[in-house]
């Protein structure tokens, strides 16, 4: 029985309803087989993956994500929700509990039907957390971007003495596309060119800068999108894409969504992790060569993705990738100019 990475399958040309209904009944397979007596399923978003709220007939409420585009081997998996498991315990953080299925497990794997969209042999990886209440962030604020400052400065302390517990491991991200298969296109276009110039940059800028270095574990995907306020307090889920790096790395994640002509919402990212412990040490223009890396992923991911209805077209944000990268190229520094919106 193999991975569900979704790609090229009838499930990827369904519309987004046909996509969902899949879905839902895999979701319910899944919240089964944690033992959740299921009164409704709530989708709550149809991304990279999909998320369901799942509402128990004794009133729990379950966050239940299935894995479909998701790159995340089983033992990442395991990794990951037991960092969340960890840091929940011992950090004053504030995450969704990772849930463990009746025999101790991370996760569940739904078997698909043969005659299914998505294939024969195909098992579906399910993972539950506890449901996390409160709006959104969404856009930060200068307030914000020191809040979010201080819970990567809390993440990183507590990662710099974990270790995933035997059989568990995390990637490693000491490559500009996290060690993904590079689908950007190498066809002789300036299009090309550019993200091929860009890519060997930022690829020299890794090596130097991890020659010597001991990875932690780092969320890596820290934005507005993965952080709620709950009772005053921010929140930090999905955790789906954390990995191995330097902290530098996840500074870098987080600044590339705030550089859109407001400095002061970065300073103040940089001032709430230095309110913890001392901002990494990173020459500027490695800084400047990671944000950029993280326009390729983006761009990388974009392309491999399965899901209907994000309203997105490849070609016009390769396009746009490549202008802010040229610009980063010519300049040094690295701007989301042009907007993608």
């Amino acid at each position: 029985m193999t991975d569900a990475v979704v790609t090229d399958t009838a499930y990827a040309r369904l519309d987004r309803e046909g996509q969902v209904r899949v879905l839902r009944r895999l979701a319910r397979a899944g919240a089964a087989a944690y033992g959740l007596d299921v009164a409704r399923l709530t989708l709550v978003e149809h991304g990279y993956n999909t998320t369901f709220r799942v509402d128990t007939r004794d009133g729990t409420r379950v966050a239940l994500r299935v894995n479909t585009n998701s790159k995340s081997t089983a033992a990442n998996i395991a990794a990951q929700q037991a960092w969340v498991h960890a840091l929940r315990a011992e950090t004053p953080l504030l995450v969704p509990d990772a849930l463990q299925t009746p025999d101790g497990g991370w996760f569940v794997e739904v078997p698909t039907s043969a005659d299914g969209p998505l294939g024969a042999g195909v098992a579906v990886r399910v993972v539950a957390n506890a449901w996390l209440a409160g709006p959104d962030v969404g856009q930060l604020t200068i307030e914000t971007a020191r809040e979010v400052g201080r819970a990567m400065a809390i993440l990183h302390a507590h990662a710099e003495g974990w270790t995933p517990p035997p059989g568990a491991r995390l990637p490693v991200f000491d490559s500009p596309l996290f060690g993904d298969p590079v689908r950007l296109p190498s066809d002789g276009t300036p299009l090309a060119d550019t993200l091929g110039e860009a890519r060997e940059r930022c690829a020299a800028a890794f090596a130097e800068v991890y020659a010597g270095a001991r990875p932690i574990a780092l969320h890596a995907d820290l934005h507005g999108g993965n952080l709620k306020w709950r009772q005053g307090r921010l929140a930090v889920f999905d955790f789906d894409d954390a990995g191995m790096g330097v902290p530098a790395l996840d500074l870098a994640i987080a600044t590339f969504y705030l550089r859109d002509g407001e400095p002061e919402r970065e300073q103040a990212l940089r001032e709430g992790y230095a309110a913890l412990r001392p901002l990494p040490d990173v020459a500027p223009e490695h800084l400047e060569a990671f944000l950029a890396a993280r326009q390729l992923l983006l761009a990388n991911s974009l392309i491999a993705s399965s899901t209907a209805g994000q309203g997105i077209d490849p070609q016009r944000y390769l396009e746009v990738t490549a202008t802010r990268l040229r610009r980063w190229l010519g300049g040094g520094r690295f701007a989301l100019d042009p907007p993608w919106r």
